[in-house]
């Protein structure tokens, strides 16, 4: 199994306190190596007291990439001078000794984020979000290749350092439904954070829940193709095939049945075969051939 390697630094090491004795060493000569961010701020300033938190979280999720010193202009305003700082808070990157990026005013937790990841770029590291997504990625390919039980592990490990990262969020469903634990896939998406609930990534795990059920179910593919083969027009029949057929791989032949159906009466069954197609869509990728090829043709159908 894949470990990854995301920890960084202690949260202790990553954020301290400076002033104009300890700015040179704390700032310009702990930046040879490492990023440092640079808070200016004042006791009587209110925007900071909304700013100083969101970036020491954002420091933080950064995982050693970058650090944070915290500066009271009130106790070093000679520093404060040299930097030109007009208004607070005033917020500078330095890397080499030198100034490499800042903002003024607050700022919403988004531009926090991408200031922090430019930060890390500037410096030559990988941005943490950059970091989770290749482990996404190899977990996916864990997942692909059966390692269901290892993409799993994989997946949380990811969602430890990010709750609300869909992607690993569905990932971990796909392995537990990969795995037949269906009530535990189906215990996650239903604890999923709010945040994410509504993620293309959740959807479509929900969508392959819900195919997953129904697999189980499903009645032996040669005698519903007997049964559909004697009686074109049993609609049922057709049906009970597509999800028969969808259960065993059959992604495409399942589809063609179920459009059969809403070619013939897409009312039948309060709309049955359009429900079970956007079923399937959603579970597939959206450039999946299958995915793509059925909605043309539903979509001819719908609009004929």
């Amino acid at each position: 199994m894949m470990e990854l390697n995301l920890s960084g630094a202690p949260d202790a090491d990553l954020i301290k306190d400076s002033d104009e004795a300890s700015f040179m060493q704390d700032v310009v000569e702990a930046s040879q190596t490492t990023p440092i961010v640079v808070d200016f701020w004042a006791p009587w300033c209110g925007p900071c007291k909304t700013l100083g938190p969101q970036l020491e979280a954002a420091v933080k999720a950064a995982k050693g990439a970058v650090k944070m010193v915290k500066v009271n202009v009130d106790e070093a305003q000679m520093i404060a001078g040299q930097l030109q700082i007009q208004s607070i808070p005033t917020v500078y990157a330095f890397h080499k000794g030198q100034p490499i990026d800042g903002f003024q005013g607050a700022q919403p937790e988004s531009e926090i984020k991408a200031f922090i990841d430019r930060v890390v770029k500037s410096a030559g590291g990988e941005a943490p979000g950059e970091q989770l997504d290749e482990a996404v990625a190899a977990a996916e390919e864990m997942l692909a290749e059966g390692a269901a039980a290892d993409a799993a592990q994989t997946f949380a490990a990811i969602l430890g350092e990010d709750p609300l990262h869909a992607g690993a969020y569905g990932g971990m469903v796909r392995s537990y439904l990969a795995l037949d634990d269906l009530d535990q896939a189906e215990a996650l998406l239903n604890g999923a954070p709010m945040e994410i609930s509504k993620a293309p990534e959740l959807e479509a795990a929900h969508a392959q829940l819900e195919l997953a059920r129904q697999a189980a179910d499903a009645g032996p593919v040669a005698e519903l193709a007997a049964a559909v083969e004697a009686n074109p027009e049993d609609n049922q029949a057709r049906f009970d095939l597509a999800q028969a057929l969808y259960a065993n791989g059959d992604a495409e032949g399942a589809v063609d049945h179920l459009l059969d159906i809403f070619k013939r009466d897409r009312e039948w069954n309060e709309g049955a075969a359009k429900t079970q197609l956007f079923t399937i869509f959603d579970a597939l990728k959206p450039n999946d051939p299958v995915v793509l090829n059925g909605r043309r043709k539903l979509s001819s159908m719908i609009f004929a």
